[in-house]
């Protein structure tokens, strides 16, 4: 018949036909009855408390130490699953719990008494390593493996691990201590020296703020200086153009009162050429025709013909002296009125030029720094009206050189009356 087993039990088959028996973990055998025999034995993991009470340390401290070990009869190992069955075959859990216990046991104080009360308490590890490396030699000649062991407790009835506590809680305190005020030192070095950078980048930042503010002004200023020259250049453009505009004007009046003045001439010279034809016709031409008659006359009636001809050669010689004395003074007269005409009119046709002589060096100048003393105009008003001033004192120095008043030369009154 057929027998199974789980994965944490093991099943040795002996008798008829099995020499060896024949062992299976966790699965199924065939065995026939009354000649074939099957046994069973736990593979579970296994927990022991392994306490040493009262162990003499290697300096004679009296101390109790208590382990927990994880052990188990290893299925998968042919060699130490046979071992297993020839010691503990037929046993129960708690049989071979009780010499697993023992065993373990045995070894832990075998530990404690090589090592002092300070290497256990303070280096358990070790301690566990020890005890873990030496109960596995010997357990596992028994088919036992050790899974794990862990030191659990220790404590002694002579207060020896309180004292070392009590010193070691001394050194922690002062160490504490010790770190609480090199903590605080260095959160004062910190706190002192991020005040400082803090400092530091705060007067950088007011000094790059500054710097940016004298920059803004200086560009301000700049601008401010090329926006008001621009400004003041354009209010002189526009001023001279003022002005140009204004002469041109008074050019154009100034041609006007030219073409009539010049009209005013020729109708003089017609009028001094009617009076020359008149005086031709009405007293030279009389005058030769009666001399002629005359010394006719003279040369048929007269006997003595050379008297007659002298006294009427000496009244055509009179009449015609008559007749160019008055044609001299009226061309004296039509003559003086056309001289200062002409002259008037050679300087109006020469005023355009001299206005433009005048304000040529402004026109050429490219920077002008103008200084008020706060009583009179300042800007491009101030140059203009200079210029303009200039160009008013002209008639009074043409009358000064010349002796003809421009003005009254181009009254309305005087053109009417010449």
């Amino acid at each position: 018949m057929f027998f199974t087993c789980g994965p944490n039990e093991a099943m040795v088959v002996s008798g008829f036909c099995r020499s060896p028996p024949v062992m299976v973990a966790g699965g199924r055998v065939f065995v026939l009855p009354c000649i074939q025999q099957i046994q069973r034995i736990s593979l579970n993991t296994l927990t022991l408390n392994v306490k040493s009470e009262k162990v003499y340390t290697r300096h004679g401290v009296p101390i109790s130490v208590t382990g927990i070990a994880q052990v188990k009869i290893q299925g998968q190992n042919k060699e130490m699953l046979a071992a297993a069955c020839q010691m503990f075959l037929g046993k129960s859990e708690s049989e071979i719990t009780h010499i697993a216990l023992e065993t373990l046991e045995g070894h832990q104080r075998a530990i404690m008494a090589h090592m002092t009360v300070e290497e256990i308490y303070k280096d358990r590890k070790k301690f566990s390593e020890q005890v873990f490396k030496v109960a596995s030699s010997d357990l596992v000649n028994m088919g036992i493996s050790v899974v794990s062991y862990t030191l659990k407790d220790i404590h002694d009835d002579q207060d020896y691990l309180h004292s070392l506590g009590k010193a070691r809680t001394a050194q922690v305190q002062k160490d504490a201590r010790m770190g609480e005020a090199e903590a605080k030192r260095d959160a004062g070095i910190k706190e002192a020296k991020a005040k400082q950078e803090k400092l530091s980048a705060q007067y950088l930042s007011e000094i790059e703020m500054a710097k940016a503010q004298r920059d803004y002004e200086l560009k301000k200023a700049t601008y401010d200086i090329e926006v008001n020259t621009r400004k003041a250049e354009s209010d002189l453009a526009y001023q001279l153009q003022v002005a140009k505009t204004k002469q041109k004007i008074e050019e154009q009046k100034m041609q006007v009162l030219v073409v009539e003045r010049t009209q005013q001439i020729q109708l003089q010279e017609q009028e001094i050429i009617r009076k020359e034809h008149e005086l031709e016709a009405t007293i030279k031409k009389p005058a030769e025709a009666e001399r002629y008659r005359l010394e006719k006359l003279a040369e048929a009636q007269s006997p003595p013909p050379l008297q007659v001809k002298g006294e009427a050669q000496a009244f055509a010689i009179e009449a015609k002296a008559r007749a160019d004395a008055e044609q001299m003074a009226k061309k004296a007269e039509a003559f003086q009125q056309y001289q200062d005409a002409a002259m008037v009119d050679m300087l109006l046709e020469k005023l355009p030029q001299v206005a433009e002589e005048i304000s040529k060096p402004l026109s050429a100048v490219k920077k002008i720094t103008m200084v008020s003393s706060g009583s009179e105009g300042v800007g491009a008003a101030k140059m203009t009206g200079e210029v303009l001033e200039i160009m008013s004192k002209l008639p009074d120095t043409v009358e000064k050189l010349t002796g003809i008043s421009i003005s009254q030369v181009l009254a309305p009154g005087c053109l009417g009356s010449s």
